[in-house]
């Protein structure tokens, strides 16, 4: 260990395999401020421990089981061309769910039934339950990615145990913020239906390039901030025009 801290390679390795456990998390932090959404305030915090305490330890856990990670990959069924292993069944169960839970959550957003309240609130367990299933197709996703590009185990923990400190970092008020913008929130959902397609279309061998996804919702992002300082310049408008009229 002592030896790998005295290698410019092993560091560089670090910085880059952290870089990329973070962009990976991203997925990981808005499907957390969708379930801790539903929870009671007093509640919420509790949630986002428990949920990236879990998805570190399974991370470290899977990464100590290199060997059997490496034989998920291995084909159980072929067919023609296609061939299916565990993995693949992880991504697409993982992808179908996501697909179900936001096209839940649009459909309660866009219905109204959260403000009249008609949505039914998630329990702690429940939220833990959600979090620690996805944390299992993301931690495989991420652990895959980091035997992939380090050769040594403790930089490999290292990176992750960092990524999931910055998102417990950025959880809360991701979350916070995610809540309190209805049209915000409504992106990140449309955010995990695009994450869930894309998990299914890697089980199915049709890699979709991360990036792509990002850049789109990068992109929309940026149009969302833009409408959020327009509505923010408005009110101020009729809030000036409301002092002068009453002075």
């Amino acid at each position: 260990m002592v030896d790998l801290l005295s290698q410019p390679d092993a560091w560089a390795s670090l910085f880059t395999l952290t870089a990329l456990e973070i962009v990976l998390g991203i997925d990981n932090v808005i499907f957390l401020s969708i379930v801790t959404g539903r929870l009671p305030q007093h509640q919420q915090r509790q949630a986002r421990l428990v949920g990236l305490g879990l998805a570190a330890l399974m991370r470290v856990g899977l990464l100590t089981a290199i060997t059997w990670i490496i034989g998920l990959t291995a084909p159980l069924v072929t067919i023609g061309d296609y061939a299916l292993s565990w993995r693949d069944l992880v991504l697409m169960a993982g992808g179908a769910f996501l697909l179900a839970k936001g096209t839940m959550e649009i459909h309660h957003h866009a219905e109204g039934e959260e403000a009249e309240g008609g949505a039914k609130a998630t329990t702690l367990a429940s939220a833990i339950v959600q979090i620690v299933l996805l944390d299992i197709v993301f931690s495989l996703d991420s652990v895959i990615t980091a035997v992939g590009m380090a050769q040594h185990l403790p930089i490999m923990i290292a990176a992750v145990l960092i990524a999931v400190g910055v998102m417990l970092i950025a959880a809360a008020p991701v979350s916070t913020f995610v809540n309190r913008h209805p049209t915000v929130k409504m992106l990140a959902l449309s955010f995990l239906l695009l994450v869930g397609v894309a998990l299914i279309a890697d089980g199915l061998h049709f890699h979709i390039p991360r990036g792509y996804l990002y850049f789109a919702i990068a992109f929309s992002a940026g149009v969302e901030a833009l409408n959020l300082i327009a509505a923010r310049s408005r009110a101020r408008a009729r809030e000036r025009a409301r002092r002068r009229e009453a002075a």
